[in-house]
């Protein structure tokens, strides 16, 4: 049976604090160890050191546990480096040394360990087909917004075509008479203007439309044709008065 304790005399010496190894926890662990309670054995080892923290018997223990049987390098190297410090005179110092450099050595293999020349292959094959994929995928995007591009292009002048077509239909815009038109006041003004009495019988007036000409707003329309501008957006429910287009086709009332 391997049992950690004698690993010590094939390595130097043990440490000799006989106050340190009486200690109970100490006892326990190494109690485990013949065992083979490894982990128990730690668990033991580090409540040993909770109780005498400069213990360099149990941090000894420890280092051999983490190096041997928990495969831990780093821990190894921290509980031998611990060791030395509080035994520096230890008669396997040399020895300790050689296993600090060992878990060194076996950690940066650990962190820096690189592929083989197989491996590096495989992924440089990897990355090719990866990036090869993706051009495929950029191909057949461009491919699509290329088609749409011309679709949107082709449907715009399609629709140019049928709002000449349209303004070409319309009817004749209305005419101004020839005579002086008097001034339109303000629209202040003709908010503020009486509503006529709708008692009276008017005849109701001919709806008419009108094209928009170029420069032209709402409230210009209103002017030149002598109506509110509720009465133009009532005639119109589309029309927006703050933004009216050269040839939209509005109804006047």
């Amino acid at each position: 049976m391997f049992v950690l304790v004698l690993g010590a005399a094939l390595e130097g010496c043990t440490p000799s604090d006989q106050d340190e190894e009486k200690e109970p926890h100490y006892v326990l662990g190494q109690s485990r160890i013949e065992a083979m309670d490894y982990q128990g054995a730690v668990e033991a080892f580090e409540e040993s050191l909770e109780v005498n923290p400069h213990s360099a018997a149990a941090h000894y223990q420890l280092g051999t546990l983490y190096e041997n049987q928990e495969s831990d390098p780093a821990a190894a190297i921290y509980h031998y480096q611990q060791y030395l410090k509080y035994d520096p005179t230890a008669e396997n110092a040399d020895i300790i040394r050689q296993h600090i450099a060992s878990c060194k050595q076996t950690l940066a293999q650990d962190v820096y360990q690189l592929p083989s020349t197989s491996q590096a292959q495989q992924q440089l094959e990897k990355l090719v087909e990866e990036n090869r994929q993706l051009q495929q995928q950029v191909d057949t995007l461009q491919a699509a917004l290329k088609q749409w591009s011309d679709w949107y292009g082709k449907y715009t002048n399609q629709m140019a075509a049928q709002t000449a077509q349209a303004i070409a239909q319309t009817p004749q815009s209305y005419v101004a008479p020839q005579q002086p038109v008097s001034p339109v006041p303000p629209q202040e003004a003709l908010v503020t203007q009486p509503v006529a009495d709708p008692r009276v019988e008017n005849p109701s007036p001919r709806p008419h439309t009108y094209v928009v000409e170029r420069g032209q707003t709402a409230m210009a329309i209103c002017r030149k044709f002598g109506i509110r501008l509720s009465e133009l957006e009532n005639a119109n429910p589309t029309m927006n008065p703050k933004r009216i287009w050269p040839g939209e086709i509005l109804n006047i009332p």
